[in-house]
């Protein structure tokens, strides 16, 4: 099955690219060659781009507070372990410490380190990292695999309290609702939203055997989905019933 994945507002929407950002470079980081090093540095930059927000600490640590409150009103529930809510908790807890104790944005300790931000101003230029541009960085590239990616780690580390942030939020978003079957007819899908709840983030699984891609779209009283199909190197709307998985998370 594939999954999609569709934010509600931009808070999760910018989670989720944060999300995204810090599984690539968990990918480019451990590799050996320099290129993947190269795009390594580059998600780092990335990342600092969509961390720059000036609310996103903030907002972080609230949704970090919130979780942990709603999840102490559960103790003394029979039907809830202690232990598992006791992880949990300790969990938020623990990320919101971490968090809390970085000065400033994240990742703005590298933009103290110039040799970094020499690269990074060149990165948006198509090929602007070249040797003879950033000869220092060229140089760098051919250094040892294992300096490298020390290095990349070191800077890595500077993110990882909002890396892990990030990641708690989002599971526990995700676990909160379960999926369900529906059938899309014609190709096409809508449902309106139950009043009272506030959802955040829409999951979509589509087995990849039907060929079909998902264009979804909806706000806080409906959601709609329509099934496209990749034909002749364009987009056609489906015509066929076909089944999905949703879930709504609140």
């Amino acid at each position: 099955m594939i999954l999609y994945e569709y934010p509600f507002n931009e808070r999760i929407r910018t989670y989720l690219r944060l999300e995204h950002l810090f599984r690539r470079l968990g990918e480019l980081v451990p590799a050996e060659s320099p290129l993947s090093h190269h795009y390594a540095l580059i998600t780092i930059f990335e990342i600092m781009d969509v961390a720059a927000r000036a609310d996103l600490k903030a907002d972080v640590l609230r949704d970090l507070d919130k979780h942990k409150n709603v999840f102490n009103g559960y103790r003394g529930n029979p039907a809830i372990a202690e232990t598992v809510l006791d992880q949990v908790i300790g969990q938020l807890e623990g990320n919101f410490a971490t968090l809390n104790s970085v000065t400033g944005k994240a990742g703005q300790a590298l933009t103290e380190n110039e040799w970094l931000m020499s690269i990074r101003s060149r990165a948006g230029i198509p090929g602007g990292t070249c040797e003879f541009d950033l000869p220092a960085y060229y140089a760098w590239q051919h250094r040892p695999a294992a300096s490298r990616r020390a290095d990349l780690e070191r800077w890595s580390n500077t993110l990882s309290p909002l890396a892990s942030s990030i990641y708690l939020l989002l599971k526990l978003l995700r676990d909160a609702d379960v999926p369900y079957k529906v059938i899309a007819v014609n190709g096409q899908f809508q449902q309106n939203l139950p009043q009272g709840r506030s959802f955040q983030l829409l999951r979509l699984r589509i087995d990849p055997k039907l060929g079909l891609i998902p264009e979804i779209s909806g706000n806080r009283l409906m959601v709609s989905v329509r099934l496209m199909r990749h034909k002749d190197d364009r987009l056609q709307q489906s015509s066929e019933d076909a089944p999905f998985e949703l879930t709504l998370c609140a």
